[in-house]
């Protein structure tokens, strides 16, 4: 995997590249603010990049808003968002576009450094990686909310929650402490609720997260 590190502060920008490299991946630069990360995307294609929310010269938002424009401009490079806060506003943006390839971790809630590769070698791929406590703050803001949970059992939305968290159904089923064939009818469930016929060339599965994100 080939990625580039968004991240101003410096120790926390030297660990992340030095676990990358560890695990045998290629962190081809390691930036420490928005401009700069926009930049060595388009000079070194990386699969993927890990991003900080605040960066110079505000710490604000120049992450998530260098984030979007990342996937407007490429959008076949993944971006995880690694960060403190969850910035609802730009954050709904980034995976209401196209969740696919997006991740958005809280690094006080990252227990397990193969947990976090795990999660950028998904995102990486095309799926998703998101935080509960990320999905929870995002649903606050979603008013579709209501009118989604009218149609989905208390079960399927505890079930389109994993889902949107990136896990699998054997993952789901664990976490749930159900049998996999329980998970699958549930899944099935969702997306027929949702109107997502199967299709070559959409991941429903990620279409369901954008369902569920969607304000």
């Amino acid at each position: 995997m080939r990625v580039v590190v968004a991240e101003d502060a410096a120790v926390m920008r030297e660990g992340i590249t030095r676990l990358l490299q560890d695990r045998g991946h290629e962190v081809v630069a390691a930036v420490t603010d928005g401009e700069a990360l926009v930049q060595a995307v388009a000079d070194r294609r990386p699969d993927v990049a890990v991003v900080d929310v605040r960066m110079p010269p505000t710490h604000t938002d120049e992450g998530l808003r260098a984030a979007i424009a990342l996937r407007r401009d490429h959008p076949g490079v993944g971006v995880l968002v690694f960060s403190q806060y969850v910035e609802t506003r730009y954050a709904a943006q980034l995976l209401a576009e196209n969740p696919a390839g997006v991740g958005y971790l809280l690094k006080d809630r990252v227990a397990d450094v193969g947990d976090f590769v795990d999660a950028l070698r998904r995102v990486a791929a095309g799926g998703t990686a998101l935080d509960p406590e990320v999905v929870a703050q995002l649903l606050g803001v979603s008013r579709r909310r209501a009118a989604l949970d009218a149609s989905l059992t208390p079960r399927e939305s505890e079930v389109l929650a994993l889902i949107a968290e990136g896990r699998s159904n054997a993952a789901i089923a664990e976490r749930l402490a159900v049998g996999e064939g329980a998970v699958e009818k549930h899944v099935a469930n969702i997306f027929l609720k949702l109107c997502l016929e199967s299709s070559e060339n959409d991941n429903r599965r990620v279409l369901a997260v954008l369902r569920y994100l969607e304000s």
